[in-house]
């Protein structure tokens, strides 16, 4: 049955805090599915990297000390444990991925999870990551565009015969396919990835202070008018954070709820948990105070 109000409120796993213990992973999906949180969304890094001594700089927050669980693989492990929840990616770098593979992927965990995946993709910042995985760091938004085409189209056409700046696929399929157009949402934190969703995106994933984010819904939602869409269904998520406090998590939830997001994401992974029995007794927490219902 889940949460009564308009907005959707799901979880986000907290990648670093979990490094490789599967029964934890197992736990936190668990609970997060049986306290009624709507949905899960899970973070992506193939490499970390470490930050010395870089030209240009890297400014990400996570280094070659953060475990990640590769996003596919962990979310088809997820699909096998669970039944109702929502399963996600926010973000999969895409252009640092191939195309086709990304695809395939994600039509399987659909398939394999009866359509619960939401697939959010994004650019990233680490440039180590995209020399390492043989892929242009320079032209990734670029490609990130005609990427979105070509994997709704191998979704859709029983043979695909593409030809694009980055993609040529000469009469070929993915099989099986899945049943529907896998949503795809995107995120980031500059104008490009607002405008490049306006124009292809089923949503957006905003991350950042309150204030900030409400801000750049609104210049979304004008991205949208000028994009000849603003009466399409389109998602707007924003994460909460626990570490905030039990006395400002109705009131985050309230503010975006009045700003017309559709979806936010508890995140407890910025709150200085030590294990992750603590997230997921965080989640419990979180979801009695403001009255989460399976």
């Amino acid at each position: 049955m889940g949460y009564a109000r308009a907005v959707q409120i799901g979880a986000v796993f907290p990648q670093t805090r979990f490094g490789g213990d599967p029964a934890a992973v197992r736990d936190f999906a668990q609970a997060a599915e049986e306290l009624g949180y709507s949905h899960m969304l899970v973070y992506d890094h193939v490499l970390g990297a470490e930050h010395e001594k870089r030209d240009p700089e890297l400014w990400g927050p996570y280094t070659d000390l953060d475990p990640f669980h590769e996003p596919f693989v962990l979310l088809g492990y997820i699909a096998g444990i669970t039944t109702r929840i929502e399963l996600g990616t926010g973000v999969l770098i895409l252009p640092q991925r191939q195309t086709a593979l990304v695809a395939k992927q994600a039509a399987e965990i659909d398939l394999l999870s009866g359509g619960r995946l939401r697939l959010g993709v994004g650019v990233g910042w680490n440039y180590v990551e995209y020399q390492s995985l043989n892929e242009d760091f320079s032209n990734r938004g670029a490609r990130c565009t005609e990427q979105v085409d070509v994997l709704r189209r191998l979704w859709a056409e029983p043979l695909l015969d593409y030809r694009g700046d980055w993609h040529r696929i000469d009469r070929a399929s993915i099989l099986p396919r899945p049943s529907r157009q896998i949503p795809i949402w995107f995120g980031g934190f500059k104008e490009p990835a607002l405008r490049r969703a306006a124009r292809i995106g089923d949503g957006f994933i905003f991350s950042g202070r309150r204030e900030r984010l409400i801000d750049a819904a609104e210049r979304l939602r004008g991205h949208l008018v000028d994009a000849g869409r603003e009466s399409d269904p389109f998602g707007f998520e924003a994460f909460v954070e626990y570490e905030r406090g039990p006395e400002y998590w109705q009131d985050d939830i309230d503010a975006y709820e009045r700003a017309g997001f559709t979806h936010v994401a508890m995140r407890s992974i910025n709150a200085g948990l030590p294990g992750p029995q603590d997230h997921i007794d965080a989640l419990a927490e979180y979801a009695a105070a403001i009255g989460i219902r399976p």
